[in-house]
């Protein structure tokens, strides 16, 4: 199996408040990892170190490593834009831009130069509505605005989005939290589908979501790793009594 990220020792600071405590982890390719844990307890937190993403809060200062494909995106000489157009993220709050559907997509790999409009912004547009199990409610209707869509549909919109612009990892912060259960379905259903080609990191306050979709599960309480292993290992047979208490439901 492949590494496709490894922190290594990860800190992170809210100005004085110490949120992450030396995260060691290795994220495997072509896999869906799950981080839970109660509210609070660093896996958003930790999932937005994986994209710079915490280099949009003032306050926030990160320390250790964050290597995928053998290159820390920390390092001085690394981009933060180029770090976001390899690593996607699909947020809880299905976020469509004042757009229409078409342009959604479109948009950034027009502006990052990855397709020329015409033929093959089309052709890339279609396989990414396809991609995310879209394409054949809304063919018709692709100048219609994205927010006139369902909150399913928006969701799986942004992750069309997030698609375009080929990213080599999908990092989905419980992405399916306001969504009612069919959606929730639709949408687990479609990681299935989306790990043969793209690494995924959910976050999720779901149990069972964990235990449907994710190969390996990461536990998090008050800022520390507890346990990482299989899915089926941490639900069936835990080596930490926390990592049990947790799940079967004696405290978050």
């Amino acid at each position: 199996m492949n590494t496709k990220i490894k922190a290594i020792d990860l800190n992170l600071w809210y100005g004085a408040k110490h949120a992450l405590h030396g995260i060691n982890l290795d994220l495997y390719e072509n896999k869906i990892t799950a981080l839970i844990g109660p509210s609070g307890c660093g896996k958003s937190t930790f999932l937005r170190c994986l994209n710079r993403m915490n280099d949009l809060v003032g306050s926030a200062r990160v320390e250790g490593q964050v290597i995928i494909d053998e290159k820390n995106i920390y390092d001085k000489d690394v981009d933060e834009v180029s770090v976001r157009k390899r690593i996607g993220m699909v947020f809880q709050q299905p976020n469509p831009f004042p757009k229409s559907i078409y342009d959604n997509v479109a948009y950034a790999p027009l502006k990052h130069g990855i397709v020329k409009k015409g033929k093959e912004c089309d052709e890339l547009v279609e396989k990414s509505l396809i991609s995310a199990g879209l394409w054949n409610e809304v063919k018709d209707s692709l100048k219609n605005p994205g927010t006139s869509l369902s909150g399913g549909q928006q969701q799986r919109l942004c992750i069309a989005r997030t698609i375009a612009i080929k990213p080599d990892v999908i990092l989905m912060d419980e992405p399916t939290s306001a969504l009612d259960p069919i959606s929730t379905e639709k949408i687990e259903a479609l990681m299935l589908e989306l790990k043969k080609n793209f690494t995924i990191v959910i976050v999720t306050h779901n149990m069972q979501q964990a235990a449907r979709v994710a190969d390996y599960t990461a536990f998090f309480h008050l800022g520390d790793l507890i346990e990482y292993d299989e899915t089926e290992k941490i639900f069936v047979n835990p080596k930490e009594k926390k990592t049990e208490d947790y799940i079967t439901g004696r405290f978050g």
